[in-house]
């Protein structure tokens, strides 16, 4: 599942106004005698603010967001409109939750809902859809699409029918893990699925001091559980191949099908395996009980050597931490586990979807679309772990390895990519019962066909 993220920053609850850097407002200084005002105006925009001339005429006026970005990745994301916010008088009121793939829908049914929400699961989109609140973009938010890939465009779609312009992408077919320990120890980053599992019995038979190859943590407040669900993704997808990868989203074939469960079988001979997991924090059950971001920790510590986790996993290691080739932490390609299958990449994202469609709300929607958004929220300082799949994105600003990497990968033409699985499903399976039944699988020691058989019958009919 795409945390997003992402489902991605669930510790507590933030609400926070989004109206940053307000030593902008001397450069974006409003030339014209007329101040907008609720779409009333006609400002003119000079200076460094000129750029954000077309989302003029609206100032003084509030446009309130709801998502599941919590911080730090939310403190990022609210600089990136920093400079638009002060110049155009939008203030964008920004709020975030862990509890947001459960509270959206209540919102919204409840006449509540945000004006804008950063949606990271298709199938919540259309959930939200079939309420009938949920805006069609404008024509210019449509035409930002073109550069986009067109498959990108569908992920935003309900029945054909574009509603949510996509936001950011992530990659998740990543392992973490410590360069300098590798070195240290004389291990080699594998590039077969193969190796990948002859590695980690080497490292479980030479281990001292409770070392493990792999550390992992699936506990996310109300979405504990999604991080299981991407485990089981890459293995469907680099072990069956992209074909099968679709059908499984669309039900066509089941959890309790062989081609799955036998990917469960692969997953828990991995991250299910006593003498594998959970360096530094105990048995495999811990898994269910560990924190996603706590998880890798182990890794710069030496209790454990590896974590598959996505690239937006970078905002989470302690400050100071250097990430790269040589640095503290660095990330490799989760080999396919049939090597038949060609680059699979399996990779998330969020999308922007509206349920006001006031001018005002229409504007940070278009602005949110462009890839001069993009490039603002690469430039924020500070702030990797975040790539944009917009193909208009100016690529020499990503500094960051890890995001050069993430941001190659996302745009190869000849990955076998494929959205986050779980996202796609329905809400009431990829981010409802999927996600309580993996963590059952993995607290309890629920059997493989028990915990499809519990997903199958969730499927709405």
């Amino acid at each position: 599942m795409s945390p997003s993220p992402s489902s991605r920053f669930r510790q507590q609850l933030i609400v926070a106004p989004a109206v940053l850097g307000l030593a902008l407002v001397a450069a974006c200084s409003n030339s014209s005698s007329s101040t907008g005002g609720g779409g009333g105006g006609s400002a003119t925009l000079a200076g460094d603010c000129a750029e954000y001339q077309p989302y003029a005429g609206h100032s003084g006026t509030t446009v309130t967001m709801f998502a599941s970005i919590l911080s730090p990745e939310s403190d990022s994301l609210q600089q990136s409109w920093a400079k638009f916010s002060s110049c155009t008088g939008i203030k964008i009121s920004y709020e975030g939750s862990n509890d947001f793939e459960s509270q959206l829908p209540v919102r919204v049914n409840g006449g509540q809902a945000p004006d804008l929400a950063i949606i990271p699961q298709p199938g919540l989109l259309a959930q939200m859809v079939k309420t009938g609140q949920v805006k069609k973009p404008d024509a210019t938010t449509v035409a930002n699409e073109n550069k986009w890939s067109p498959v990108w465009k569908t992920y935003g779609s309900v029945d054909g029918v574009f509603y949510a312009a996509p936001m950011s992408a992530n990659m998740k077919s990543l392992v973490w893990y410590s360069p300098s320990a590798f070195k240290k120890a004389g291990y080699q980053v594998p590039t077969t699925w193969a190796d990948l599992m002859k590695l980690s019995d080497t490292i479980a038979k030479s281990g001292t001091n409770g070392s493990k190859p792999w550390c992992g943590g699936i506990g996310s407040g109300t979405a504990t559980g999604w991080p299981a669900t991407d485990w089981l993704e890459e293995v469907v997808l680099g072990g069956q191949g992209g074909d099968v990868y679709d059908q499984w989203v669309s039900h066509k074939i089941k959890f309790s099908d062989p081609q799955i469960t036998g990917a469960m079988q692969t997953v828990a001979n991995w991250m299910q395996n006593p003498a594998w997991v959970n360096g530094g924090f105990g048995d495999v059950k811990s898994i269910a009980t560990t924190t996603f971001q706590d998880a890798g920790g182990p890794i710069l510590t030496g209790k454990c050597w590896m974590l598959q986790q996505a690239s937006f996993y970078e905002a989470q290691w302690p400050k100071g931490t250097k990430v790269g080739p040589d640095g503290d932490v660095y990330a490799f390609h989760l080999p396919a586990v049939n090597p038949a299958i060609p680059n699979p990449v399996e990779g998330g994202g969020e999308f922007v979807t509206a349920f006001s469609d006031r001018p005002e709300v229409r504007a940070v929607q278009d602005y949110l679309s462009t890839a001069a958004w993009a490039d603002s929220r690469i430039k924020v300082p500070n702030a990797t772990g975040w790539v944009s799949a917009n193909q208009g994105v100016d690529k020499s600003l990503y500094t960051d390895p890890i995001d050069q990497l993430s941001a190659a990968e996302l745009t190869d033409p000849t990955a076998t990519f494929r959205f986050d699985a779980s996202d796609m499903m329905p809400a009431a399976v990829g981010s409802g019962q999927e996600w309580k039944s993996l963590t059952a699988w993995f607290a309890e020691g629920q059997s493989i066909q028990q915990t499809a058989r519990d997903i199958d019958s969730a499927w709405p009919q």
